[in-house]
């Protein structure tokens, strides 16, 4: 036995036995990670839990044998700088291989929430940003755990690129802004692709694209707006596309002269209202008195139209059948008139 306690008091031995055990530990807690942690885990609904415990497995294994090495290398009484080299090296490896696990697992996460509906942030347009800023999070705190492991000071390194970034903001501002109300623009939805929307400055169009920067509207004239998101994020948004379907209600206002018939001038609009093309049957056009005028009873016909795209023609179409209708009909439009009376015309001069 003394023999035995001899050796366990060597140092090369004590070496060997802690590697040996971080070696059995860490084929322990793979097989337990194997056979019963992913067991659990497999009966959940999604897989997600899955994926990230078999990216991280692979790191733990390899952070327990790292962890075996260094506390091995301590037993040794190694002189320096050989302490302080195992000492970085096994840190700086420990901080890489749990950085490519956190960028692998960021980027499952963010491939889940794009496909659930209620992480309205993260979608497929937005995913390159989110992406961008977690690799950029992975990368810097990869890069300040690494300068620790040897032991480099970032103070200094950290305040410069605090000022920098401060100086950075204030000559970026109007781009800064742009970019967080795309992301919100995005996030929060209020229009898509395809959508005809109103501006508060009275633009009107087809959303082309949705840009980080700005928006792209298509007019009807073929001309293309480009609105920079900060200006959109801070004002009225009409969006003709945005109710429960995409058909819009047009109205074409006349007025009939009074003395009229109600019954015939309702029945003559309705007519007028169901021979057009653009206007749907369902919902069916509807004829309303709504105000009797100085020189006229108003009527109103108000019809849909399938898509916002249709209101120029449908409207063209529904006034000129509502004119040729009243107008066949003998139902007078009344005008203002206005007579000159002349009491006296001046001497005539030869």
């Amino acid at each position: 036995m003394e023999w035995c306690e001899r050796w366990i008091q060597l140092d090369w031995v004590q070496a060997i036995l802690i590697m040996a055990g971080a070696w059995l530990l860490a084929l322990g807690a793979n097989s337990f990670v194997r056979r019963v942690l992913l067991k659990l885990v497999a009966k959940t609904r999604t897989d997600l839990d899955d994926q990230v415990i078999e990216v991280c497995k692979q790191p733990a294994f390899m952070t327990i044998l790292l962890a075996g090495f260094y506390l091995a290398s301590e037993t040794l009484s190694l002189p320096e700088p050989f302490p302080f080299i195992v000492s970085g090296v096994v840190k700086s490896s420990v901080v890489i291989l749990w950085s490519m696990a956190v960028g692998r697992v960021a980027m499952l996460l963010l491939g889940w929430m794009e496909e659930i509906e209620k992480f309205r942030l993260v979608q497929t347009r937005t995913m390159p940003i989110f992406e961008m800023l977690a690799k950029t999070l992975v990368v810097g705190g990869a890069i300040y755990l690494f300068l620790l492991a040897w032991h480099i000071d970032v103070t200094a390194w950290l305040a410069s690129a605090g000022v920098v970034g401060i100086a950075v903001g204030f000559a970026a501002k109007d781009t800064l802004a742009n970019f967080f109300s795309g992301v919100f623009i995005l996030a929060d939805a209020p229009y898509k692709l395809g959508d005809f929307v109103v501006l508060g400055t009275g633009e009107r169009g087809c959303v082309t694209d949705i840009g980080i920067r700005s928006t792209r509207l298509l007019t009807r004239d073929d001309i293309e707006i480009i609105v920079p998101n900060a200006v959109i994020a801070n004002t009225k948004i009409i969006n003709e596309t945005g109710g429960p379907h995409a058909k819009e209600r047009v109205r074409c206002t006349v007025e009939v002269a009074y003395g009229s018939d109600l019954e015939l001038v309702k029945k003559v609009l309705a007519q007028a209202a169901d021979s057009t093309r653009y206007l749907v049957k369902d919902p069916a056009p509807r004829i309303r008195l709504r105000e009797l005028g100085k020189s006229g009873m108003r009527f109103q016909v108000m019809g849909w139209i399938d898509e916002p795209v249709l209101r120029g023609r449908g409207l063209d179409e529904l006034n000129t059948a509502v004119y040729n209708h009243l107008r066949a009909a003998g139902i007078s439009i009344p005008y203002p008139k206005q007579d000159v009376f002349i009491k006296e015309l001046p001497p005539r001069r030869d």
